[in-house]
């Protein structure tokens, strides 16, 4: 018997069927949701940057983390699950609720974007559902220097634990796929000297 495939026009799905998904932060290494395969993906015209305050998951309202967002201009590179159509509708139901919950500030909006994608055949472009930052909501944050961003994320903790651990995460992650991010280095590089300062003889 074969798997239903929505014909919803409104799901954003691939020419073959699937619903592609563009990760560039803990969706990389906690994605939550099922998926057939995982790419290495570019997507031009947004890079990944710490741009949006976290007063719940990665801080708090008295001391604020900082959590990756997609922000315009640039490149980023991360990677595109690939979902089969049957489970579409309750994968965007989930990362809409992990990324737009009901009743708090929408810190992201949800974007069908197009990305290059490196499949077992080749490159391919492909619609990618993503989150982008909302450079209109509240939270969202400018202009921050790597050491005052460094200094945020050694001290907070939320919700979900630590902000250095969440930047690490993401860190190792990217090396292991060979998808390096020199700017988040520096900020872990930057956070582990807060958090281990040298021993002074």
């Amino acid at each position: 018997m074969q798997p239903h495939i929505p014909t919803d026009p409104q799901l954003p799905l691939a020419p073959d069927g699937a619903l592609w998904v563009f990760a560039y932060g803990s969706l990389i290494w906690r994605p939550g949701f099922p998926h057939e395969s995982c790419h290495p993906a570019r997507l031009s015209g947004f890079h990944r940057r710490f741009c949006l305050w976290s007063h719940r998951y990665r801080g708090t309202p008295e001391r604020p983390g900082l959590v990756l967002g997609l922000d315009r201009g640039g490149t980023c590179r991360g990677v595109a699950f690939r979902v089969a159509g049957c489970d579409a509708v309750p994968v965007l139901a989930y990362l809409d609720e992990r990324e737009l919950p009901d009743g708090a500030e929408q810190v992201y909006h949800r974007r069908v974007l197009t990305a290059s994608v490196a499949t077992t055949e080749g490159r391919v472009q492909v619609p990618v559902v993503t989150y982008v930052a909302n450079r209109d909501c509240r939270l969202y944050v400018r202009g921050l220097p790597d050491a005052e961003a460094a200094a945020i994320i050694a001290a907070a903790t939320g919700r979900m634990g630590r902000n250095f651990d969440y930047l690490e995460q993401t860190v190792t992650h990217l090396a292991a796929l060979q998808l390096p991010d020199r700017r988040l280095s520096r900020l872990l590089a930057l956070a582990r000297g807060i958090n281990n300062p040298p021993i002074r003889t």
